[in-house]
C-alpha cells in the first residue's frame, strides 16, 4: 500500500536549493550569450574602404562593333524609371526638384578641381609634346593603329580600306602628338541652358576640347571662351524649362578673330610650341607626363559624376551640356534613318578622355612584335607607353593589362605552349 505524499510548496524548499537554482540558470543564460556573440561577425568602420586587390591579368577593353549602337552607360530600366517620374510631376503641374549643377548653379566643392585638372591638362600636353621629340611613334595611314617603337610592328589587324591588298598589315608613318592624345572636341557654349545649337548655326561657336570645356562649365574662368553664371536657378517642368533668367547675347567666337593662333591647352602645333628637352630631363618631364595623365582622368571621372556630357551612341561626337546640339554630321551606322542626327546618351570617361590602347613593347630596340606571338603580347595607354619608354615609373594599375608576368616565347615555342 502506497502512502500519498503531500504536495512540496514553493515556499518549503531549502534556501540554498533555491539559490543553486538561480546560479544554474545565470550561467546557462551567460552561456548562450556567448555564444550569440560569438556567432556574430565583427563590426568594421564605413570610414575605411578596403582595398580590392590587383588582378594579375585583365581582357583589353573591348572593340565596339560600327555598325551597332553603342551600350547604354546606364540601364535602360532605371532611364526609364526616371522617365516615368519626370512625367507624373509634368502632369501634376509640380516642377522637377534639381540641385546643382543641374539647376545652372555651380558647385562650389569642384571649382578648385576644375581649375587643378586643366593644368594638369596643360602639363600632359606639353609633356608629350617634348617626350615626342626623343621618342618615335608610328601611326597607320589607313586605320586609327598607333605603335610606339623604333618601328611599326607586323602584327596583321589593320582594318583599312585597302588593308586586304597588304595582308592586313600596316601602313605606318611618323606619329603626331594627335595619335597619342586623340582629339575629342566640343562646342563651347556661353550659356548650356541657352538656345541649341542648330545644323545653320553650328559654325557660329568655337570647337575646343572636350576637357577643357568640362573644366569651363565647372567653374573655370577663361577669358577668351566666356560662360554665363547664373545666380538664380533654373525652373524646369519635365523636359520643359519655364524659367531660364531669359536670353543674353552671346559674344561672339573667339577663334574668328584668331583663327591660326595657338593657345596653351589645344594640341594644335604643340611640335612647334616645345623645343626638345635635354636627355637629363627626360625621366623628370616624363614622370611628371604620367602623373599628369592620371590626375586628369581622375580629375574629369569626378567632374563628370555632377556635370552632364552627352556622346553620341554611333559616332565619337561629345558634347558637354544638359541636351546634346542639333547638328546633322554624323555620317555613322544608319545616319541617313536619323538624318545625320546623333543619338544623343549619357557619356563615359572614355569617351571624353579616351586611353587609346597600343600594344606594349618590353624592347623598344628589338625586333618588331610579330602575329605569331600576337597573344603573349599586352596593352597600354598611349600616354602610359610613351612615358614608360622615357623612363617613368607605371602605376600598378596598368600593369595587369600590360602582361608584365608572361614570358613571350620563340616563334618555334609558341606552337608548343597550350
Amino acid at each position: 500500500m502506497f502512502h500519498h505524499m503531500p504536495a512540496v510548496s514553493p515556499s518549503s524548499w531549502n534556501p540554498s536549493y533555491k539559490f543553486g537554482l538561480e546560479r544554474l540558470k545565470k550561467r546557462e543564460l551567460t552561456i548562450s550569450e556567448t555564444i550569440f556573440c560569438a556567432s556574430q561577425r565583427p563590426r568594421q568602420n564605413p570610414s575605411i574602404r578596403k582595398e580590392k586587390p590587383i588582378p594579375q591579368n585583365v581582357d583589353f577593353p573591348p572593340i565596339l562593333p560600327k555598325k551597332k549602337k553603342k551600350p547604354f552607360p546606364i540601364p535602360f530600366k532605371k532611364i526609364q524609371k526616371a522617365a516615368r517620374e519626370d512625367k507624373k510631376l509634368a502632369q501634376m503641374g509640380i516642377e522637377k526638384p534639381l540641385e546643382p549643377p543641374k539647376n545652372g548653379l555651380l558647385v562650389p566643392d569642384l571649382i578648385p578641381l576644375a581649375y587643378e585638372v586643366l593644368d594638369a591638362w596643360k602639363v600632359l600636353i606639353k609633356g608629350v609634346a617634348q617626350l615626342l621629340h626623343t621618342i618615335p611613334v608610328y601611326g597607320c595611314s589607313e586605320c586609327s593603329e598607333v605603335h610606339v617603337a623604333l618601328e611599326g610592328h607586323q602584327i596583321k589587324d589593320c582594318l583599312g580600306p585597302t588593308s586586304r591588298d597588304r595582308h592586313s598589315l600596316h601602313s605606318w608613318v611618323r606619329g603626331s602628338i594627335d595619335d597619342i592624345l586623340v582629339p575629342i572636341e566640343s562646342y563651347h557654349l556661353y550659356d548650356p541652358f541657352g538656345r541649341r545649337i542648330k545644323h545653320e548655326t553650328r559654325f557660329e561657336y568655337d570647337r575646343i576640347p572636350a576637357v577643357v570645356e568640362l573644366c569651363i562649365q565647372a567653374g573655370v574662368d577663361i577669358p577668351e571662351y566666356p560662360s554665363r553664371r547664373r545666380m538664380k536657378p533654373i525652373r524646369m517642368i519635365g523636359k520643359k524649362v519655364i524659367d531660364r533668367g531669359g536670353f543674353l547675347e552671346e559674344p561672339k567666337p573667339w577663334r574668328l578673330g584668331n583663327p591660326s593662333s595657338p593657345v596653351d591647352f589645344d594640341t594644335y602645333r604643340a611640335n612647334e610650341r616645345f623645343p626638345p628637352p635635354l636627355s637629363e630631363d627626360i625621366p623628370r618631364i616624363a614622370q611628371e607626363t604620367m602623373d599628369a595623365y592620371d590626375f586628369v582622368r581622375s580629375g574629369v571621372m569626378k567632374l563628370m559624376k555632377k556635370y552632364t556630357v552627352k556622346a553620341c551612341g554611333y559616332c565619337s561626337e561629345v558634347h558637354v551640356g544638359p541636351w546634346g546640339h542639333n547638328a546633322k554630321f554624323c555620317g555613322a551606322f544608319k545616319h541617313q534613318w536619323r538624318d545625320g542626327k546623333h543619338g544623343w546618351q549619357d557619356a563615359i570617361v572614355d569617351e571624353v578622355f579616351p586611353p587609346n590602347c597600343v600594344w606594349h613593347v618590353r624592347d623598344p630596340r628589338g625586333p618588331p612584335l610579330r602575329s605569331a606571338l600576337k597573344r603573349f603580347y599586352g596593352k597600354a595607354p598611349a600616354v602610359v607607353e610613351v612615358c614608360m619608354q622615357a623612363g617613368a615609373q607605371v602605376p600598378d594599375r596598368y600593369k595587369p593589362m600590360m602582361r608584365l608576368d608572361i614570358i613571350v616565347p620563340e616563334s618555334d615555342e609558341a606552337k608548343l605552349v597550350a
